[in-house]
């Protein structure tokens, strides 16, 4: 099983982190008692700019859960065919390959869902198989690798297509000025990633998979998700989430990489969600990663924030294109999101 390539797609809109906080305080207004405090957190994000689905004052127009969700349905039909057709063409492959298309996204709904929209739009293969999967967030992009990995282990002569589409401008709630709704909009973004994962027998280059884990964290289902009213999606985000990774990252991945006679020492290539400073800091703070190998996570973070499922996807392009590992180096892709939950996958260059 081996991953293929990736690429990303962005919508054309770009804002500096300085023009979005004025655009932010333009959206809430008087409703923001201390202004200084929204100015504060945006500086702490460690995101320069990013790309929004909509120009900037077209948000203040939108009234409607219902408005913003056909505008994701739009935006995401346009960046998902981007993404996947960038994918195939950097696997040197075309729609009639594709055996089964996984579709992961937080940020909005249709049915029926993206992935068949876009087998209609790019005239893939009638007998692909379609996998949505909704409510996974910011680790749906590794976990879809792994499903897709699965997949073609069971069917090595296929090749899969992961696609993750968030749009996270797009869950923007004016009546909401908790502080967990002011991170999110000074640290999320939109954008889109594809993935082709290819089964044993294909023949395609790639980085190896060599094993996938997953890890799930009873009882923390309060810290990360969204609380789902008549007006859309409202962020639920945990103060809790940095203590959580300094407390779990360390030993889960540990017995990952002992079940196969490995240590965090033998990792020399890593490919993280982006997730944000905190998250990143403590990251880095659990797994001992001191020397620059978060590089690519923050630069990601800097350039287009944090993509929910996306991130980690646009990360290991950025490896796979501009800073790829000599042959044999063994690498982690690893992400974390609602549930509480993990995802590990075990790679080799």
């Amino acid at each position: 099983m081996r991953i293929v390539s990736a690429a990303s797609a962005f919508p054309q809109h770009y804002y500096s982190q300085e023009m979005l906080l004025e655009a932010l305080q333009e959206y809430w207004g008087d409703q923001i008692k201390n202004p200084h405090v929204l100015r504060r957190l945006h500086r702490h994000v460690g995101v320069d700019g990013r790309f929004l689905s909509l120009p900037k004052e077209e948000y203040l127009k939108m009234r409607t859960w219902g408005e913003a969700n056909h505008h994701w349905i739009r935006t995401a039909k346009e960046l998902g065919e981007k993404a996947v057709t960038g994918a195939l063409a950097d696997a040197g492959l075309n729609g009639q390959n594709l055996g089964a298309f996984f579709f992961v996204s937080v940020t909005g709904i249709c049915s029926p869902s993206i992935d068949a929209l876009l087998i209609n739009q790019m005239g893939l293969c009638r007998n692909i198989r379609r996998v949505p999967i909704f409510g996974l967030g910011c680790v749906a992009g590794a976990a879809a690798i792994s499903r897709a990995a699965d997949y073609v282990r069971a069917y090595p002569d296929q090749v899969a297509v992961v696609l993750s589409v968030e749009l996270c401008s797009l869950t923007l709630q004016r009546e909401d000025v908790s502080m967990a709704n002011m991170i999110s909009a000074g640290l999320f973004g939109d954008g889109a990633a594809a993935v082709i994962v290819a089964g044993a027998d294909c023949g395609l280059s790639g980085p190896r998979i060599l094993a996938t884990r997953s890890v799930f964290y009873p009882n923390t289902e309060e810290m990360m998700g969204w609380d789902v009213s008549e007006k859309g999606f409202r962020i639920v985000l945990s103060r809790e989430i940095p203590n959580l990774v300094r407390k779990n990252l360390a030993l889960d991945l540990d017995d990952f990489l002992a079940e196969r006679g490995l240590t965090r020492a033998d990792i020399g290539s890593w490919v993280l969600h982006t997730g944000g400073p905190k998250i990143l800091e403590a990251t880095a703070d659990a797994l001992g990663l001191k020397n620059g190998e978060l590089d690519v996570s923050w630069q990601c973070l800097r350039r287009t924030g944090n993509l929910s499922s996306a991130s980690v996807l646009v990360v290991l392009e950025e490896v796979m294109k501009n800073r790829r590992p000599e042959p044999g180096t063994l690498g982690l892709l690893a992400a974390m999101g609602p549930g509480f939950c993990s995802e590990f996958v075990l790679l080799e260059w």
